[in-house]
């Protein structure tokens, strides 16, 4: 990402849950209100995932709190918002998970200019000795980092 883009929500859950097969880059159909709260921060992925429905793809339970100057205009904050993809991405995503099995999970919602992003992964479930294998990586290379300073 370059020096235009700014993290606004990140899924840390997800790579530790995860293996990250592929990521995309989507635009997302959202209103007026939630942008302002997505730029204020308010938002989480935490519980989201995506699903692929009449060949378009929409994130499920990602949270984005109502807009505190939007009264009447603030929607629900956990509905169904449709991810903006081509249709040959969206072709080869769906193949993908109908055939291999892969999740297709949000991983980090960002800005990109004046527009507001979504990271998606395609994604193969980890087994619990695969949690405890990068646990153990990510603190051997903590100690290493410690010793080093």
């Amino acid at each position: 990402m370059n020096n235009e883009t700014k993290i606004l929500a990140q899924n840390r859950k997800a790579r530790h849950e995860y293996f990250i097969e592929k990521t995309y880059e989507a635009g997302i159909e959202l209103k007026g209100t939630e942008v302002k709260s997505i730029r204020e921060g308010k938002a989480n992925l935490k519980e989201a995932y995506c699903l692929i429905t009449n060949g378009e793809i929409f994130v499920k339970g990602m949270h984005i709190s109502p807009y505190k100057e939007g009264n009447l205009f603030n929607v629900d904050p956990v509905r169904d918002r449709r991810l903006l993809l081509n249709k040959r991405e969206i072709i080869k995503i769906s193949t993908q998970v109908n055939e291999k099995g892969l999740a297709l999970i949000p991983i980090s919602l960002y800005t990109k200019g004046r527009l507001i992003k979504i990271e998606i992964a395609l994604a193969r479930g980890k087994k619990l000795h695969d949690k405890r294998e990068s646990i153990k990586e990510r603190d051997i290379k903590r100690s290493l980092d410690r010793m080093k300073y």
